[in-house]
């Protein structure tokens, strides 16, 4: 009975610790942002298949349902990731779920070069020079990972930074505690100020 007790007190723990770290990192490096123009950065995910994969889907709904989250009225959604070995891109894949699937029909633009979260970062900058908020979707930990690596390339646009909704208390609640001990393991290389709530 105590083991059993002791088990589903860590299960509990467990799952509070990783909403938290979900939540934190969702909240890292950004701001408040005004005006009317935004721009939501929708990062990919690794896809050999010719259609797009879990992953992708979930990040292009919380792309998609980050546009209606502050009501900017006009708003464009940028698909990025490069070739998979099914031939398309992940932005490709993307776009084509968001359009088939999502019925959605705003403003889609494709950043179809990177390979690395690095590289998404680089390759969307000159997209992003004339919006007044930014918003990038993908889960917390990799989006704040983005969010530091357009700090590090271009702290003027970082200055743009709004929070997109890609946390949902209970959202992936089970796989959550995984999601944080990786996004732990694969924040590792940022400094401390880069991952501070600036709210």
């Amino acid at each position: 009975m105590r083991r059993r007790t002791g088990l589903a007190i860590a299960g509990v723990a467990a799952l509070a610790w990783g909403e938290w770290l979900n939540w934190r990192w969702s909240r890292a490096l950004v701001g408040c942002g005004e005006g009317t123009t935004a721009t939501v950065v929708v990062l990919g995910y690794r896809n050999p298949q010719g259609a797009a994969n879990l992953i992708n889907r979930w990040r292009v709904r919380a792309g998609i349902r980050s546009i209606a989250a502050d009501g900017a009225h006009e708003t464009c959604v940028i698909f990025s990731g490069g070739a998979t070995s099914s031939g398309a891109t992940e932005a490709r894949l993307m776009a084509g779920y968001a359009k088939t699937v999502l019925a959605f029909d705003g403003t889609v633009l494709l950043e179809d070069q990177s390979a690395t979260t690095w590289e998404n970062i680089t390759n969307v900058i000159p997209l992003l020079e004339d919006v007044d908020r930014i918003k990038i979707a993908s889960q917390p930990a990799h989006a704040l990972k983005a969010r530091a690596y357009l700090r590090r390339q271009r702290p003027d646009l970082a200055e743009k930074l709004v929070r997109a909704d890609d946390y949902h208390p209970g959202e992936w609640m089970v796989v959550k505690p995984l999601l944080a001990l990786y996004g732990l393991w694969t924040l590792r290389g940022l400094k401390a100020e880069e991952r501070k709530i600036l709210l």
